[in-house]
């Protein structure tokens, strides 16, 4: 397969009122008696006698597609009579035979030659060119196997930067608009194929600044140039994105426009860059000097201006949203008045239905023991030594590898619903909540002993759950359109609201500014609720609703476009709150200042579905600038890195499939890996230092959907060890077990628990006067102990619905 020769094209052709002349061939043989044929998307006839040649008739862009096999003249030509796969069959007298079109098609595609390559030592990749404008980068880590990281598109990258620096220029006012560069014109379009001529090393290291937190440095991230025949391209190596453009065509006083050869030459540290061409259609070779922080610098627009942060660097202004109070709170008690004689004389009565009422001991002497000990204590079993077995609040283990091993499963229940988010318990991560597509919201102990407690009330799948801060709450957003918030302790309803205070479907919900707010986005507003909650216990009156809450502040996003993810921390006080829109943008609104604080476009080529925030945990302690890194994914668009101080994409996270479902993220609590779902069953676990995975997790049967680490250390079960655990379409749990905690979701595998009468019980039935709802509520956190633990590390991502009937939760643990 080839061009043949003496072919040429003309895409013009001549227009008219009836008729349109679309392509032209002209054939070194005669053509007056040559087979034809057409079907609904290929005409063919041969050329040059021997030459099958192929038009697409749908789209008249695509290039000729010729076929070579024959060595005597083509008589006959005929198509198959099935769409898929495209046959056509082709005959002369030495051969017949039959093409498959799309095979030929994939292999003329795979077939051009490369042009160039690159070893970066910094990154360990290898990089080659194509020349059809294909970046193919592989990893030359040992263990990797040479594995191919990525496939960059030249002219897609370069399109999508020339928007993103229009976007950036259209975005400053007119008097800070930076003039154009001497003889660059506007207006000029891109060669339709940009063939990668040259690859050579660039330090960007003083001009372009990376977060200098767990291998992110400047001083460590690789750029090189990409000589083309239409340009120059800076191209990052580690977020795989374009730092700078330089078209030929843009300066009129060069020599050549079009380049055959390229060779690209800059020493570290210098400003100047030295590039050679020569003319692809002359006999000219120029030498031009480029300087590189003009270039960069002029394309790069005012984004490292903002110094946004998480960690607030003033104080609350006083018309902020956030120094709202309710007017109960903000009014003073009123003084008491005298009432009536007839009204304080039955006030004055003893409210008991007792005829003698025994003192309370305020007339007599006090009693003072000064110890007692304790002799009938029970040694296990009881919550007293539970707090004792529990996880001790250490140092969380900042260079510990990740969890690699299968430890432990465990099935929780059958039914046709899959597992939509998870989120371990604030501070101790003692508990892990699970929302299900079947209206549940469970609660079990995070090394998945006893019996979960299940929360029911919902009219929907739930959609999204937080923990509070002191662990002490749990707030749930339904499809049914509700917001719930329950009571751990008492394993019940303690606020709803309901449909009637939101327009649209609540997306994202959680806790906010320490548990004072609850934040949440509806359609393309972003909402604060101030909330009251009566703990007051009263068995007479408990069905009336007592907690209350009210929405204080509302904001939408701008261009009103719908907010498909949402975060903020809330371990702190911190006035940013990021969003991402269902076009593509993302947005961080100041809510001290409460309006939009900045914001770029085309953040991926999907709307995203997740953002991650590098929370940390109450465990560790980590750079203050490592708070500013956040991570956002789409499907189909691998991970992106941000540093929310410049809003730049520091790095790009690929290697996991996620074409088609909404995989989560999770950072872990010492900062230095970043976890994800797959579509391949598999768990995979990133290295904020390297762009390509460094552990790939087996266990799941079907699509890994979410991910989660537990915000503490060592586990009670395995002292040295740290838990993790990974969610997927087949309903089950799989917790790994290493020097890093984790958590995830995938199918299941045999019966071990089942829902009965509103409650999961285990295996089989309880023995008859056996206290049947002793073991269906955990035991309320230590409230004593970790009053002062932070809450967990991130949110669960919102799952799909299962097709087919399958166990709920399948509970598995990995060891390092």
């Amino acid at each position: 397969m080839g061009e043949p020769r003496g072919i040429f094209c003309s895409a013009q052709g001549c227009v008219g009122d009836v008729i349109i002349e679309q392509r032209l061939v002209e054939s070194k043989e005669p053509a007056s008696h040559v087979p034809l044929a057409c079907s609904a998307q290929y005409c063919a006839f041969p050329v040059d006698g021997n030459v099958l040649c192929l038009w697409n008739t749908k789209d008249p862009s695509y290039q000729p597609l010729t076929l070579q096999g024959h060595h005597e003249p083509i008589t006959a030509v005929a198509f198959g009579n099935t769409v898929s796969p495209l046959l056509i069959c082709s005959a002369s007298q030495d051969y017949v035979i039959m093409w498959s079109l799309d095979e030929c098609r994939q292999k003329v595609l795979q077939a051009f030659p490369l042009l160039s390559l690159l070893i970066d030592a910094k990154s360990r990749q290898l990089v080659t060119g194509c020349a059809n404008g294909q970046l193919w980068i592989f990893s030359l880590v040992e263990g990797h196997h040479y594995r191919c990281v990525t496939r960059v598109s030249l002219k897609k990258k370069s399109e999508s930067f020339s928007r993103r620096v229009e976007s950036r220029l259209c975005s400053l006012p007119e008097e800070s608009q930076r003039p154009c560069t001497h003889g660059l014109e506007k207006g000029e379009e891109v060669e339709a194929s940009l063939p990668v001529l040259g690859l050579a090393p660039c330090d960007l290291s003083a001009i372009v600044s990376a977060p200098c937190v767990w291998g992110l440095s400047s001083e460590t991230t690789s750029c090189l140039w990409i000589g083309s025949s239409a340009g120059l391209f800076i191209f990052n190596l580690a977020n795989f994105e374009l730092e700078a453009v330089l078209h030929y065509r843009d300066f009129r006083s060069l020599s050549i426009h079009v380049a055959g050869s390229c060779a690209v030459m800059s020493k570290a540290n210098d400003d100047k860059a030295i590039c050679l061409l020569t003319s692809l259609f002359g006999r000219k070779i120029v030498m031009l000097e480029i300087r590189v922080a003009a270039l960069v610098r002029s394309q790069q627009g005012h984004d490292a201006g903002r110094h946004l942060s998480v960690l607030p660097r003033t104080c609350v202004g006083p018309t902020s949203p956030l120094c709202f109070t309710t007017a109960k709170e903000s009014k003073t008690p009123p003084a008491p008045q005298r009432q009536s004689a007839g009204r304080s004389t039955v006030k004055d009565q003893p409210l008991v239905f007792h005829t003698k009422v025994r003192s309370s001991g305020y007339a007599s002497a006090p009693h003072i023991t000064m110890f007692s000990p304790k002799a009938n204590t029970r040694k296990c079993g009881d919550h007293s030594s539970r707090r004792r077995d529990g996880p001790r609040c250490k140092e969380y283990p900042l260079e510990n590898s990740p969890p690699t091993k299968l430890y432990k499963q465990r099935v929780l229940a059958y039914g046709p619903a899959a597992a939509h988010c998870v989120q371990y318990s604030a501070g101790d991560g003692q508990w892990l909540a699970c929302g299900l597509a079947n209206h549940l919201l469970l609660v079990f102990r995070a090394d998945l002993s006893g019996t979960p407690t299940v929360f029911s009330g919902h009219d929907g799948a739930v959609s999204t759950v937080c923990w509070s801060h002191d662990s002490r709450w749990l707030l749930s957003a339904s499809q049914d359109g509700t917001l719930r918030l329950w009571s751990l302790r008492r394993a019940e309803l303690a606020l709803c609201v309901g449909k009637d205070v939101f327009s649209k479907p609540v997306r994202s919900a959680q806790f906010y500014y320490v548990d004072t707010f609850v934040l949440l986005s509806s359609g393309p507003e972003l909402q604060l609720l101030k909330y009251h909650i009566d703990t007051c216990k009263d068995e007479i009156q408990r069905y009336k609703q007592k907690s209350r809450c009210k929405r204080v502040f509302r904001l939408p996003t701008t261009g009103r476009t719908e907010i498909t993810s949402l975060s903020a921390v809330n371990d702190f006080y911190s006035y940013l709150v990021l969003t991402a829109g269902r076009n593509r943008t993302l947005e961080v609104f100041d809510l001290n200042a409460g309006r939009s604080a900045a914001m770029t476009v085309e953040v991926h080529s999907r709307p995203v579905h997740q953002i991650c925030q590098n929370k940390g945990s109450s465990f560790t302690t980590q750079q203050h600038e490592a708070y500013n890194l956040f991570a956002t994914t789409a499907s189909g668009d691998g991970i992106k890195l941000w540093d929310l101080r410049t809003l730049r994409c520091e790095r790009r996270f690929e290697g996991h499939p996620n074409h088609g479902y909404p995989c989560g993220i999770a950072f872990s609590p010492c900062g230095r890996y970043v976890a994800s779902g797959a579509e391949d069953r598999h768990a995979y676990m990133y290295d904020l230092g390297s762009s390509t995975f460094s552990h790939r997790l087996a266990g799941h049967k079907d699509t890994v959907t979410s991910v989660a680490f537990s915000p503490a250390a060592p586990q009670r079960a395995c002292p040295e060890t740290q838990e993790e655990a990974s969610f997927g379409r087949d309903f089950s749990v799989l917790l790994r077990e290493g020097r890093l905690p984790i958590a995830g979701l995938s199918h299941p595998g045999r019966q071990a628990a089942a829902v009965r009468s509103g409650r999961l019980t285990a295996g089989r039935r309880p023995r008859r006067g056996a206290r049947r709802h002793q073991d269906s509520r955990p035991s309320p956190p230590h409230t004593a102990a970790h009053a002062r633990q932070c809450p967990p590390l991130l949110q669960g991502s919102p799952l799909l619905q299962e097709r087919s009937w399958h166990p709920v939760l399948l509970h598995r643990m990995w060891a390092s």
